[in-house]
């Protein structure tokens, strides 16, 4: 079949001569009464551009939207569909004027090349049969040849496969705060597929061979760039890049292909779409992390594989980029020219990708799983990447841009204002001192603790690292991790939350059975107490790292008080184990525990006579209060953190603490918002942990306020029955600060 359409191909004719050609030769090798070839227009509407067995009237009047009927569902989904009985299949739509209500049988797969569906591909017959798992990848084989001709505009009217141009907007996820504006510039495979039947196997085989090793000695000198020279989370993710390079198992994959037929380009193409349609449906965040990085590594091995074919990008845009991708390799966004490129847009992706570690080492504004974003974005769009709001603007109109470009003079203006308050602390103008820290993952966040003007680490997720490797981190291996933590950190203070992995953060190294409600389930402290291995092997990393230091551990989802007692136990275990085998100890340590569940609160002061420190996570209690998850749409902004009920749960928190004589920092979202970071100081909170982009907006509204005036009024509206009192603390706070010193100039509550 694949060297009769290659005779196809290279024969004469018009283009639609060729594809009425196409059409048949396919009929024919599969013995089927019917092949068809669906075109994507714009605005996501496929037209049936050449058929064999359907009524000839129907070209280009046959039309459907991505996600109508079958071909449009296919379209839509990006996967092929096999049927024996296509008509009784919920997504199957009749169109009168095809005539195929007497086919029965329909297998249909995606036209796809550079991560964009141009067409759809049909066969049908007129008996029921089962098409084979054989039959299906080798018209998905045939699809990719016609790929090639849609996206070259040998097809008629395929060169308007191009969107309507008209503004959108898309949410999506945070990833790394920032603003950008440019325009798109895809991330797509480099390399046109030319030929795809092999004429001599073995050449195809030693041209594999030499592409791997030319492929593996560039991997190692990008690890030894500039850009990669420091160690940090950024290049242990690319070294785990550089070992998925070298798996033997795709790499036996690719051979087979290249003995079933294929050129060596087209079976690392044939691999990677068999790879990526199978993962499809997969949700969990490390597997298609590892797709990601797969698909990576493959259009980096074509590229060595093809180092002189014309690239397929289109023409780069000018100006400045926003690189838009599906999913994007650690590698690959070292590729691009990082004076031009801006922002980083992703189909997928999320805060732990790997891509994403990159990039914060690199300032780069990252928002990823945006729906539909290569179906809405074609090259050289202007594009906004609102990284702080996690939102994608398309084709925004000149308003929206020079709105934006404001935004944009405005948020520079403030970080000015910001970073001359730095080295200033956080008073307020009656003598009230905040500490204000920063919430901190990765090696890349601590390096800008100085900068952003935060007085030490209140909480350091120890997962993120956890989360990124294949390979359970060993106690040397943490070890490292957690000294070159405090070793940036300066001599400021570090608090290091313990393990907090299940729910929504499952590690690849361990394996979690499904639950109903993970949120609830098995997860944080409560794997650590159950597997106290684990956790002892992180506290004595811990010990290790300190190294004379002052240690601070903090126990996250701590539900009882004997829950505690066990984890801080256990900690004891490992300090006594260091001083009989002579390790040195650190210089104190503080034990405390994250107030997170409601059933804690009931016994706050039991816990602060027994804690170092209380730490509020105010995200998880506050949706755990109100049985609303705030990742649930409908109901995430329902309940407001600054309703009384809430207000009075961390004012009985903050008492409990101080009739103790132990320190209480809120670390959730709450603290980095500056009207609620005020509040949090009239409650009683002298120690705030947030974004590092965050703490210059607290630090200024501090510095303007009267927390002593504010707690009065605080005091009183704690007492009240509205579900929200937001308006009037925002309208009092405004009120009081607008005729300030010009030192201080007013805030605006919810900047």
């Amino acid at each position: 079949m694949l060297r009769l359409l290659r005779d196809v191909m290279a024969g004469g004719g018009t283009p639609q001569e060729r594809l009425d050609s196409i059409v048949k030769t396919i009929a024919g090798a599969m013995g089927a009464e019917v092949c068809s070839i669906y075109v994507r227009r714009a605005g996501n509407v496929l037209e049936l551009c050449a058929t064999e067995g359907l009524n000839p009237e129907a070209l280009y009047r046959t039309r459907m939207k991505f996600g109508e009927g079958l071909v449009g569902h296919i379209a839509d989904t990006g996967r092929p569909v096999a049927l024996a009985e296509a008509q009784t299949h919920p997504k199957f739509a009749y169109f009168p004027e095809t005539g195929e209500e007497i086919y029965h049988s329909l297998m249909g797969v995606p036209i796809r090349r550079s991560e964009r569906v141009h067409g759809v591909l049909v066969i049908q017959h007129t008996a029921a049969r089962q098409y084979t798992e054989e039959e299906v990848e080798s018209v998905e084989t045939l699809a990719m040849v016609l790929a090639e001709m849609i996206s070259g505009g040998e097809i008629p009217g395929s060169a308007a496969n191009r969107g309507d141009g008209t503004p959108v907007r898309i949410g999506g996820t945070r990833i790394n705060g920032g603003l950008a504006i440019g325009r798109a510039r895809l991330h797509r495979p480099r390399i046109v597929i030319h030929r795809v039947v092999a004429e001599d196997p073995e050449d195809e085989r030693r041209r594999l061979d030499a592409a791997l090793s030319a492929m593996h000695d560039s991997l190692d000198r990008l690890l030894d760039s500039d850009a990669m020279a420091a160690a940090g989370e950024h290049r242990e993710v690319l070294e785990t890049y550089r070992i998925i390079a070298s798996d033997a198992g795709w790499i036996g994959r690719i051979r087979e292909a290249i003995v079933g037929g294929l050129t060596a380009e087209a079976a690392i193409q044939r691999v990677r779409d068999d790879t990526r349609a199978r993962m499809a449906g997969v949700t969990d965040p490390y597997i298609r992390e590892r797709l990601a990085d797969f698909e990576d590594v493959a259009l980096r091995l074509m590229q060595h594989l093809s180092p002189d074919s014309t690239p397929d990008d289109e023409a780069e845009p000018e100006g400045d980029w926003i690189l838009i991708a599906r999913s994007l390799g650690p590698a690959e966004i070292l590729d691009y020219d990082q004076s031009r490129l801006r922002g980083l847009a992703l189909e997928e992706g999320s805060a732990t990708a790997h891509v994403a570690i990159v990039a914060r080492a690199l300032d780069i504004p990252v928002v990823g799983r945006l729906p539909n974003l290569l179906g809405e974005v074609e090259p050289g769009d202007p594009l906004i990447v609102d990284g702080d709001h996690a939102q994608v603007f398309v084709r925004p109109g000149e308003d929206a841009r020079a709105s934006f470009r404001a935004g944009m003079a405005v948020r520079a203006e403030q970080r000015a204002r910001y970073a001359a308050l730095r080295d200033r602390p956080a008073v307020s103008i009656d003598g009230v001192r905040v500490s204000l820290l920063m919430n901190a993952g990765l090696l890349v966040d601590v390096a800008q603790m100085a900068a952003a003007g935060a007085e030490g680490v209140g909480l350091y997720r120890t997962e993120i690292p956890f989360l990124v490797r294949r390979e359970y981190p060993d106690v040397e291996a943490q070890t490292l991790l957690y000294r070159r933590v405090l070793v940036a950190a300066e001599g400021r203070p570090v608090t290091f939350r313990t393990l907090d992995a299940g729910g929504d953060k499952r590690l690849p190294s361990f394996e979690h059975e499904p639950e109903e409600n993970p949120a609830l389930g098995w997860r944080a402290l409560r794997i650590g107490l159950d597997r106290p291995s684990l956790l002892r092997q992180q506290m004595r990393a811990l010990i290790r790292a300190a190294e004379g230091r002052p240690l601070r551990v903090m126990v996250p989802m701590v539900t009882t008080v004997e829950e505690f007692r066990a984890a801080r136990s256990l900690l004891d275990l490992e300090l006594q184990r260091a001083r009989d085998r002579g390790v040195a100890e650190p210089a104190d340590v503080a034990v405390g525990a994250m107030v997170e569940v409601p059933a804690l609160v009931l016994a706050i002061e039991a816990l602060a006579r027994e804690a170092d420190f209380l730490s509020v996570g105010s995200n998880d209690l506050h949706q755990f209060l109100y049985a609303a998850d705030r990742g649930g749409e409908r109901v995430a902004n329902r309940y407001d953190t600054l309703d009384p009920v809430f207000l009075r749960v961390l004012q009985r928190i903050a008492q409990a603490g101080e009739a103790a004589g132990i320190p209480v920092t809120v670390c959730g979202e709450m603290a980095g918002r500056p009207l609620e970071a005020l509040v949090l100081a009239a409650l009683g909170y002298r120690a705030l942990s947030m974004s590092p982009i965050s703490i210059g907006a607290v630090k200024e509204s501090i510095l303007a306020a009267n927390i002593s005036e504010l707690r009065d009024y605080v005091n009183y509206l704690t007492k009240l029955s509205s579900s929200s009192v937001r308006n009037r603390l925002q309208n009092y706070v405004s009120e009081r600060l607008r005729d300030r010193s010009d030192d201080h100039p007013p805030i605006t509550p919810d900047d």
